[in-house]
């Protein structure tokens, strides 16, 4: 096993842990994951989860059923923008196909390709929970709204120059107030 945590998410594991009692420490499992993807450019190698498995004394399996029940983990590398398109039914009905593609135009064709300079990878996810502002993508731990094909496109060339546009809407809508601010 080659994973360690090193000294910064020794200090956020220890942190976690200190979050449940002495005999629930498989408890910390989700957060422990969460400082290794982190610290592992945002994916879980099979060293990462047999290390958290063997810190929170689980059996291997348990964690691994763990990280495969939830999307929030990566189980191949991504590119250091992830790229999340939600294309459930508001998104899709307001215009989540163009988001998609633009995607296909800026990053790769394919969905969990990493770019060829590793600086994005994307997929289509289930509702990311901002319904009212589609439609959306999270980019790493960053939520962007109101896009279309245009403004998806900006965004994305905007991470390109380092310029990384306002998080949130991309309209300057006010959280979920309607769009001619009526409501």
């Amino acid at each position: 096993m080659s994973f360690k945590f090193n000294e910064e998410s020794q200090k956020l594991a220890k942190i976690a842990l200190a979050k449940y009692p002495d005999d629930r420490k498989h408890s910390a499992v989700m957060p422990f994951l969460d400082i290794a993807q982190r610290q592992n450019d945002n994916w879980l190698s099979q060293d990462c989860i047999e290390f958290v498995a063997t810190q929170l004394e689980m059996p291997f399996i348990k964690v691994w059923e763990v990280v495969t029940f939830y999307s929030m983990y990566n189980t191949q590398p991504v590119g250091k923008n992830f790229v999340q398109v939600c294309t459930t039914t508001p998104c899709w009905l307001r215009g989540s196909e163009n988001v998609v593609r633009a995607c296909k135009e800026i990053i790769s064709e394919n969905p969990k390709e990493v770019s060829s300079d590793n600086l994005f990878s994307w997929m289509e996810v289930e509702c990311l929970g901002a319904c009212v502002n589609a439609p959306m993508v999270q980019i790493n731990d960053d939520f962007y709204e109101d896009l279309d094909y245009v403004s998806t496109k900006n965004l994305l060339i905007s991470l390109i120059d380092n310029k990384p546009l306002q998080i949130g809407s991309q309209i300057g809508r006010q959280g979920s107030k309607g769009i001619n601010n009526a409501e």
